[in-house]
């Protein structure tokens, strides 16, 4: 299989849910996925399959009293049994060739396609993504997918022809993996970024043992049936739930993991990048991170703007999947000619959302993901109170028990004040005055992260400097912060946000290999 004989490729269409015969499809996968609750499922290290005594219960944050899934839950010794089973798989797996690699991807993605309603099913009851947030989700996966294939198909042909020849010698240059690779994911993309972060090492040829977050290890699982279903061997990709503070650290810290491949939080992944630059007995290299971290993203508005654009804009960057998002807007910054003005119209096109049990189609905003959620969001919100005019929401809502908070919003806050600089990974919007255009993009670029960030203006030239000027890693004109589309816009921040790593970009398979360069005098 060469890359010519693939068509181009094309980002999965999203799913429309006012078509009945849609609705009905989403409504039997989450039918079917509800009756699959409370089941046990195991660690899984080369043909093993184990079954422990100690779980992780995940639970549906709409409902906390149902039980998704009981995952077994990994010790330390067994994340250096799996770090084993992989090192040996790789002695093997690095020969398969990159078109064997490619193709197993593609089978996944297609498989996958035939089964998008039941990933998405997952998520709405695992991590109370709405219908069209777990549907851009698993669209997603599909897209990292087919994605990568084809980027592996491209390097692998590329290589040759990127030295020089001489006429005394026949020089080479080729791609080779790493090693085995630790890949830890996060819960707020539990089936994207878990299958990107997967695939990207696998299709190089490397290893992996999988530790999902412990919020969403049952959508986790079924993915890695999936991929075992298209090809990938056991050994090759292993499963491992379990805690980050044991299983985690004890992958980090392994003397054959060659690299780590991480999203989440800005203090988990500092101290990952810590913890991989320390030379273990035995080992034989410096380890590789690739590191996604937080977000403090801000949304500018300008007195030139389209403000019903920017008004939709703001709202769902804010609140979209409640604002558990990295890249979520969680900071607006209105200069003071619109100031008034854009704050009453966010404040009208919030009150609107639908907050709710995200089974329900035309629910916006679901729970959060789970009791500490709730009780770190809460507390910002307290702080909130005396950094700036709360205007709206501010509190926990009494739905079944869920962890649901509605939307809120804080106006004349400080650019400095702590709701304005700290991630809070909940549905709270800091809303800033800035005098001018000039006083908005220096609020934009004061804090420490540097993920996404996006401008509404009609100016040509003040959409110039922002491109030039406005430190973050995905920018965006004139919509929404949110929404990176694999192959479209290539995803990474700057500064604490992580190493700007470019995930569904056209470098980024190049992490995870090394280059060799090989040279036989011929005269």
């Amino acid at each position: 299989m060469r890359l010519q004989d693939l068509p181009p490729f094309r980002n999965e269409p999203l799913t429309d849910f006012s078509k009945p015969e849609n609705r009905a499809a989403m409504e039997a996968a989450l039918e079917k996925v509800r009756a699959q609750f409370d089941r046990h499922y195991p660690l899984i290290i080369g043909e093993d399959e184990i079954y422990l005594d100690e779980t992780i219960a995940s639970l549906n944050p709409s409902h906390p009293d149902q039980v998704v899934g009981r995952v077994s839950a990994a010790t330390a010794e067994h994340a250096a049994r799996a770090v084993e089973v992989a090192y040996e798989a790789f002695q093997t797996w690095r020969k398969t060739p990159a078109e064997e690699r490619a193709a197993i991807l593609l089978k996944a993605a297609q498989l996958m396609r035939e089964r998008k309603h039941e990933f998405s099913a997952w998520m709405v009851y695992e991590v109370g993504k709405s219908w069209p947030e777990a549907d851009a989700d698993t669209a997603e996966a599909i897209d990292f997918l087919e994605y990568y294939a084809r980027q592996m198909l491209d390097i692998e042909e590329r290589a040759p022809k990127l030295v020089y020849q001489i006429p005394t010698e026949r020089s080479t240059y080729r791609y080779i993996p790493l090693g085995v690779g630790a890949i830890i994911t996060p819960w707020n993309f539990p089936v994207a970024i878990f299958t990107g972060m997967v695939s990207s090492a696998l299709v190089t040829g490397n290893t992996v043992v999988a530790k999902p977050a412990e919020q969403s290890p049952v959508v986790a699982y079924h993915v890695v049936q999936l991929l075992y279903e298209a090809g990938i061997p056991r050994g090759v990709l292993n499963y491992l739930p379990g805690y980050g503070e044991v299983a985690g650290e004890a992958l980090v810290v392994h003397p054959k993991t060659r690299f780590i491949s991480f999203t989440g939080s800005k203090e988990v992944g500092i101290h990952i990048n810590q913890r991989a630059a320390e030379i273990q007995p035995g080992q034989i290299w410096l380890k590789r991170t690739v590191l996604e971290m937080g977000g403090k993203d801000a949304v500018i508005v300008d007195e030139t703007a389209d403000l019903d654009a920017a008004t939709e804009g703001v709202v769902v960057s804010a609140f979209g999947f409640q604002g558990q998002k990295c890249s979520a807007g969680s900071r607006a910054i209105f200069v003071e000619d619109v100031y008034d003005e854009m704050v009453q119209r966010v404040i009208e096109r919030t009150k609107q959302l639908k907050i709710g049990d995200p089974v329900d189609p035309t629910v916006f905003l679901g729970p959060v993901i789970d009791t500490d959620a709730v009780n770190k969001i809460m507390s910002y919100i307290e702080i909130g109170h005396d950094e700036g005019n709360l205007v709206l929401g501010g509190k926990r809502l009494d739905l079944d028990g869920g962890y649901f908070i509605e939307p809120t919003i804080f106006t004349d806050v400080p650019w400095d004040a702590r709701i304005a600089q700290e991630e809070i990974f909940g549905p709270v919007l800091a809303i800033i005055k800035a005098k001018d255009f000039d006083d908005a993009l220096r609020i934009a670029n004061s804090t420490e992260y540097g993920l996404t960030g996006s401008v509404y203006s009609r100016d040509r030239a003040r959409l110039e400097r922002a491109a030039d000027e406005f430190h973050v890693g995905n920018l965006y004109f004139n919509r929404k912060s949110t929404g990176a589309l694999v192959g479209v816009h290539p995803f990474g921040g700057f500064n604490m946000s992580g190493t700007d790593s470019k995930a569904g970009g056209p470098d980024y398979l190049l992490l995870f290999l090394q280059p060799k360069s090989i040279s036989e005098k011929i005269k």
